[in-house]
């Protein structure tokens, strides 16, 4: 059978139509010979989606972005039209995220599966969600070093000024002799101190001496300690004797030998009488350490013999 050439023209521009038709979707990124499925998710910004951005499930790519407009109700908010061509099954509590795809920040969204038992139906919403892109994120991340920047130079700053303040003319100068002070406070300290080695080595052996014989009559007051005791209590009777006696006449008494005193020691202090040249005379400490060592043997001797000191007569 010869076709007429009518119907071939006429065939030829059905299928050119055809041909016309799916390039222009395969162009958008649909494919008319697949089922779609058609969902929604509402944002509140969609970061720079575009129609014809990819749709993923787990990182494989199961259809396009269809549509973005505003809402009718002028909220602001966006809708996202999502064709999905794949028959995986899609739980009912899933997540269209918006994220970045690549550094130069196309964008892309991605159904995070969810658990729920309920599959959704094209039609119906998924729960929305927006990604930060490297921006945000790079300046979430910038932001508190920024701070801290702020900071450290706000601090640079006030030392600054201070060092400024404390390096001028008259600060210097009061500096220098401060250091000045203390290096001359260094060196009598210094000096002192070495006064005081020279002085301890070279009157070693007197305080040696000395030392000993404290510590020798410390010995013998403690092995006298039952005599001492005796001494004490004699002296409590003799002060109860004076609490009962006539203490105005004893006040006035004491205050006349007082007064006497000072006059002695006034004397002495001119160096007046035996006793201010004694005081007065670099020969005490020789005279009461020669003193101390006599008295010392005393007591020895009378420890060893009390016979030759006291002598009892019996009637």
């Amino acid at each position: 059978m010869k076709l007429s050439r009518e119907l071939k023209v006429g065939t030829l521009f059905i299928l050119g139509l055809a041909l016309l038709f799916w390039g222009y979707n395969f162009l958008k990124g649909k494919n008319v010979f697949k089922s779609e499925r058609v969902f929604y998710a509402i944002y509140e910004n969609v970061s720079g989606l575009n129609s014809s951005n990819v749709v993923s499930i787990n990182g494989l790519e199961v259809g396009q972005v269809k549509d973005v407009y505003f809402e009718e109700n002028f909220s602001g908010h966006v809708v996202v039209v999502l064709s999905v061509n794949s028959n995986f099954p899609i739980p009912k509590n899933s997540i269209a995220r918006i994220f970045s795809s690549d550094l130069m920040g196309s964008k892309e969204v991605a159904i995070v599966l969810g658990n729920s038992k309920e599959m959704v139906i094209s039609g119906d919403t998924l729960m929305s969600d927006s990604e930060a892109s490297l921006k945000e994120e790079v300046n979430r991340q910038v932001q508190p070093l920024r701070k801290k920047a702020e900071d450290l130079l706000g601090s640079i700053d006030s030392a600054a000024t201070i060092v400024t303040t404390i390096f001028n003319e008259s600060a210097r100068e009061n500096l220098t002799n401060s250091f000045a002070s203390i290096e001359k406070t260094f060196y009598a300290l210094q000096h002192t101190t070495m006064k005081m080695d020279t002085m301890v080595r070279t009157e070693s052996n007197r305080l040696s001496h000395i030392i000993a014989n404290m510590e020798s009559i410390t010995t013998k007051l403690d092995e006298n300690k039952d005599d001492i005791s005796n001494i004490i209590t004699n002296f409590s009777n003799i002060s109860d004797s004076l609490v009962k006696a006539d203490m105005a006449t004893t006040f006035i008494n004491a205050n006349k030998a007082i007064g006497e005193l000072a006059l002695i020691m006034e004397k002495i202090n001119r160096g007046e009488g035996s006793i201010g040249a004694l005081v007065h005379n670099d020969s005490l400490y020789f005279h009461i350490e020669k003193s101390m060592a006599d008295l010392n043997k005393l007591l020895e001797d009378i420890k060893k013999h009390p016979k030759k000191y006291v002598r009892l007569t019996i009637f």
